[in-house]
């Protein structure tokens, strides 16, 4: 056996197909088809209301796969009806790739390789961006873009723009997408990874052709907006939502709090809150690392709690130690209004008075989240014992 027939074959056993989605690509289409074909005949295209000859020229190849609708709605929509037409066909993991020619069809069998030792993850092929065809947009698109991605799920990505990735197909088709278009590539990928799928990446080729050749569809004001809104809207998930909740299944998981009894459990969640509130800016994580390991609590809750002062919650945070503050001014405390706009600075003029009320607001904070941990997770565990 050949090492295309190889290949092939592997697309069989694991049940994994090719989508191409296009819009007014014709030029670029065909050879794209051409090159994917030599390792594949699953291959679907998604024709995203050209307006060109890409419909007629598609047909002419009898094994592709074609999905086409009149008007152009958007990369993100025609990507969701690929998947989900492809899941409906019985198959298990996509490749994407795009029609401009911008990939190479020679990586498909690294995506298939890698997928034979991990089949719980989107792959993605990661692109080298210090090459001097890169354009200047794309490259500042990449370092945006995984900047917030790290920013929502915690995990670095070395390319979440990338186009050409597997996704197993069977762990998204529970997700009910929000996005039509360029974003969508983001936002598949947060969502993906909140649910707990993996994000894995190998090195891939990348051919930009000179301007005067390059065809993009990509609007840089309007669909750089769009991204930023729909970062605006993962980033307050992550925070209001994501990180809370995640937080509270380490809580209950005692693969990921090891051993510790209830007490130390709540032990460290309070120490965790007392120090992500102590005004001790710039050392809250090393005080509260050395503090876990000198009293031999659990360094994962400390860290985890001490993230309390997330962005959303630091006016809070500051509000109410300005507040608590109050109670030792005596008769000359200071005012300060709540607002968006409290910070730091908001505070600079009676600054003892905010040390001393985050003193006490760290105290109670602490104990009540250390009581509130103790009695849930005793109540957990009673639970447990019952069923």
């Amino acid at each position: 056996m050949t090492s295309l027939e190889a290949v092939k074959a592997k697309f069989d056993e694991l049940f994994t197909c090719v989508i191409i989605p296009t819009y007014n690509n014709v030029e670029t289409l065909g050879g794209v088809i051409a090159d994917v074909s030599a390792y594949t005949d699953h291959i679907i295209v998604v024709n995203d209301g050209s307006v060109d000859n890409t419909e007629e020229l598609v047909r002419l190849t009898p094994y592709v796969q074609l999905i086409s609708y009149p008007d152009n709605v958007g990369k993100g929509w025609a990507l969701r009806k690929a998947f989900a037409y492809a899941t409906e066909q019985g198959y298990r993991f996509a490749i994407t790739i795009d029609s401009d020619g911008q990939h190479f069809a020679k990586d498909l069998p690294s995506f298939m390789t890698r997928l034979e030792s991990i089949q719980d993850a989107i792959i993605i092929g990661s692109r080298n961006m210090d090459q001097g065809s890169v354009p200047g947009k794309s490259s500042f698109g990449h370092k945006f873009s995984n900047f917030w991605f790290k920013v929502e799920t915690g995990i670095d990505c070395p390319d979440t723009q990338s186009g050409y990735r597997l996704y197993p197909l069977y762990l998204l088709k529970d997700i009910r997408f929000l996005t039509f278009k360029y974003e969508f590539e983001i936002e598949v990928l947060v969502r993906a990874a909140w649910k707990g799928v993996k994000i894995d990446s190998i090195p891939v080729s990348v051919y930009y052709p000179p301007p005067e050749l390059r065809v993009s569809h990509f609007r840089p004001f309007k669909d750089f907006a769009r991204i930023s809104v729909l970062n605006t809207f993962l980033v307050l998930i992550t925070f209001l939502y994501i990180k809370p909740r995640d937080f509270f299944r380490m809580l209950f998981d005692k693969k990921k709090i090891g051993d510790s009894n209830s007490v130390k459990a709540a032990a460290s969640i309070a120490l965790g809150v007392f120090m992500g509130i102590i005004p001790i800016w710039g050392f809250q994580m090393l005080v509260a690392v050395f503090l876990a390991l000198l009293f031999r609590l659990n360094k994962a809750l400390v860290l985890i709690a001490s993230n309390i002062s997330i962005p959303p919650m630091i006016p809070v945070i500051i509000f109410g130690s300005y507040k608590l503050g109050a109670i030792w001014m005596g008769a000359n405390p200071g005012h300060l209004e709540f607002s968006r706009n409290i910070s730091l600075e908001s505070i600079r003029n009676n600054l003892k008075q905010y040390i001393l009320g985050s003193t006490t607001l760290a105290i109670l904070a602490g104990a009540i989240a250390g009581l509130l941990a103790f009695g849930l997770l005793k109540l957990f565990k009673k639970k447990a014992v019952l069923a």
